[in-house]
């Protein structure tokens, strides 16, 4: 098993981890109110955990193709390493329905546009384009809660 695939088991396990409490939720039959289990942060949780995937891949092609020598791709890696950390976090505070949520949103916001943008100089990659059009997705649900 190479570190690409490894880095990748270990994302979906984090994605599957994060969706299953989604999924108790709504399955929780000793629920009075259905609805109420649900988090009014669905999306932002989605949108984070496919941003901590996607940066990750990115990351890791990018460590990748700098082992090799190319340095061209050293701002990515640490922007995509950047999005990935504060995602996760992001993640967790949308989960617990935290008060903290919109600020931590408006730093995020941030951090995953300056990705998008450098991940938009590599996108002939298709780890960078994938990684932008997270970052992007996950800014817009951002935008909603830091409001």
């Amino acid at each position: 098993m190479d570190r690409r695939e490894l880095l990748m088991g270990a994302a979906a396990l984090a994605v599957a981890a994060t969706t299953g409490r989604a999924f108790a939720a709504e399955h929780n039959h000793s629920a009075h109110d259905h609805h109420a289990m649900s988090s009014r942060n669905d999306k932002l949780i989605a949108a984070a955990a496919d941003c901590v995937l996607k940066a990750n891949i990115c990351l890791q092609h990018c460590l990748d193709l700098l082992g090799q020598g190319d340095q061209s791709m050293a701002a990515c890696a640490k922007s995509s390493s950047q999005t990935a950390a504060v995602c996760a976090a992001l993640q967790q505070l949308a989960s617990a329905e935290s008060k903290h949520l919109p600020k931590l949103a408006r730093a995020a916001m941030d951090v995953c546009k300056e990705c998008e943008e450098e991940c938009k100089k590599t996108e002939k990659h298709p780890e960078c384009k994938a990684c932008k059009e997270a970052c992007a997705a996950c800014y817009e649900e951002c935008r909603k809660v830091a409001a």
